[in-house]
């Protein structure tokens, strides 16, 4: 039964970790258009607005340039990421890894996993401080 065809427990969470043959269950309907629209839309969000600025400091040769190596970096991420879903094997699992956290720490061990977090944290905490500063100087 997929998500919103009735007949289940309207207080029942949509993924379980019940077991390994609960999941089995779950239809996912995205694809790789769907996926590829999530991270465009989350990479455009922020980064065009100082792709302008970025693109006037490196130059016609650089900026692009600079533009696929990090798209590439960007692909290359998202390819290991998709990978350390499931582990060890990731088509079929068995264990289902919710965050990088946990992928990091059922791959690298428990002390990787504390670094990974705390990197993790310090760099979303960074940049709520670069976006705050730079919206009051776009406000004055």
């Amino acid at each position: 039964m997929a998500f919103g065809e009735g007949g289940g427990d309207a207080t029942a969470p949509l993924i379980s970790s019940d077991g390994p043959k609960r999941h089995l269950n779950i239809v996912r309907n995205g694809n790789e258009w769907t996926a590829s629209a999530h991270v465009i839309t989350a990479v455009i969000g922020s980064g065009v607005l100082s792709l302008a600025w970025s693109m006037a400091q490196l130059g016609w040769v650089a900026g692009p340039g600079m533009m696929v190596v990090f798209a590439s970096v960007t692909a290359l991420q998202s390819t290991i990421f998709a990978d350390c879903y499931r582990s060890p094997d990731p088509e079929h699992g068995p264990h289902r890894n919710r965050t990088y956290a946990h992928a990091v720490e059922r791959n690298l061990g428990s002390n990787s996993a504390w670094v990974c977090q705390f990197l993790q944290q310090t760099a979303l905490f960074g940049y709520g401080i670069a976006y705050t500063i730079t919206a009051s100087i776009s406000f004055r």
